[in-house]
């Protein structure tokens, strides 16, 4: 399984690789705009946006692709490393 984290706190994200990790799950993280999402989004089982942190272009940006690709997209709230696992504990388990 493949998962994209759009936001997070940037000092989290090597914490954010090694949950998804522990999962099984391989993980590419933006915790801040660099360049086009969009070419290198690629094509995860997952989507994962940390809202309180992602900026509103990012998010649109992010949402209209998962939606042209027929990606899962879970919102998140916090960027904290407890509501990571949730939304893996959630996912991975179905």
């Amino acid at each position: 399984m493949s998962v994209v984290i759009i936001g997070g706190n940037e000092r989290m994200v090597y914490k954010y690789e090694d949950i998804c990790k522990n999962y099984g799950v391989d993980a590419k993280v933006f915790a801040k705009k660099s360049g086009t999402i969009r070419k290198n989004l690629g094509t995860p089982d997952l989507l994962i946006l940390f809202t309180n942190t992602a900026s509103h272009k990012m998010v649109n940006t992010a949402v209209s692709e998962a939606k042209r690709n027929n990606i899962p997209v879970a919102r998140v709230r916090s960027s904290s490393a407890s509501a990571l696992n949730d939304v893996l504990c959630e996912y991975c388990s179905q």
